[in-house]
């Protein structure tokens, strides 16, 4: 008997220390009121322990809740990124439409003026080439338009319909060196043809030395030779030349059209004939 309470005295003692706590424990449940040394000996130990784990809590807490904040503010920017980047497509889609309609309205002025039926056309290609200069418009042979047709926009005459398909046509610009336009200089009435140089230039060949020809001058269709009608602005003189010998001058145009940024065109489809 001895010999087992030897071997066991471990858990013996430790079972005699909790019957004996919970007996004390139990005999001071009948004093609720005051908490005796024991119980305040117990909470002073306790209670640092406790503020401890409050403060960690509050910390991983805090911790948490900047974390979820910091989540909700990312969304938040997202969405307003995504927001920001709707409007500004709004304003750019608005404003181009507002330069489309002013460029149309423009056109449609022009075309009220015109004495000859015309049809509106939309630029949908050009030619490059440094030897050939042309663009492409969405109408064709079906819209009744004929190789010769003269070609004008808002700011002036532009070229000539070269090539006819069914729905598209090729126009050949003023700037080609095959374009030929007949001009008169509107302030002295000084006649010439205004020829293609390439690169977006023009000149105004045929301009004799005595003509009175200066820079700043406007070019005007003179309505010779039956393709343009009379009067259209066809670009400004930018530099007069005179030679020593000959009997011309040489004269350079700046078209009134930016034929490189050409949009909407208006073919005439009736030629004029003075």
């Amino acid at each position: 008997m001895w010999d087992l309470i030897k071997k066991y005295r471990l858990y013996l003692f430790a079972a005699i220390i909790l019957l004996s706590a919970f007996i004390f424990y139990s005999l001071n449940l009948r004093n609720k009121e005051h908490a005796n040394p024991f119980e305040r000996g117990v909470i002073n130990v306790l209670a640092p322990l406790y503020g401890a784990a409050s403060g960690v809590n509050g910390i991983v807490a805090g911790t948490w809740s900047d974390y979820v904040n910091l989540l909700g503010v990312r969304t938040e920017n997202k969405q307003l990124r995504e927001s920001i980047k709707i409007l500004n497509s709004r304003v750019l889609e608005s404003r181009e439409a507002a330069l489309a309609n002013e460029r149309l309205k423009r056109l449609l002025d022009l075309k009220n003026s015109m004495q000859a039926p015309s049809l509106a056309a939309a630029v949908i290609g050009e030619d490059g080439a440094p030897w050939f200069k042309t663009i492409i418009i969405d109408r064709g042979e079906t819209d009744g338009l004929r190789e010769g047709m003269p070609v004008i926009a808002a700011e002036g005459a532009v070229g000539q319909v070269v090539k006819v398909a069914l729905k598209s046509s090729r126009v050949l610009l003023l700037t080609d060196h095959a374009s030929g336009i007949a001009g008169v200089v509107q302030r002295s009435r000084a006649r010439g043809v205004v020829k293609g140089k390439g690169g977006g230039r023009c000149a105004l060949e045929f301009a004799l030395r005595e003509d009175d020809v200066k820079v700043g001058d406007t070019i005007i269709t003179s309505g010779i030779g039956g393709i343009f009608p009379k009067g259209l602005p066809i670009g400004e003189i930018t530099m007069v030349k005179k030679g020593d010998y000959g009997i011309f001058q040489t004269v350079d145009v700046r078209p009134a059209v930016n034929v490189t940024r050409l949009e909407e065109v208006l073919v005439l489809m009736q030629q004029n004939h003075d």
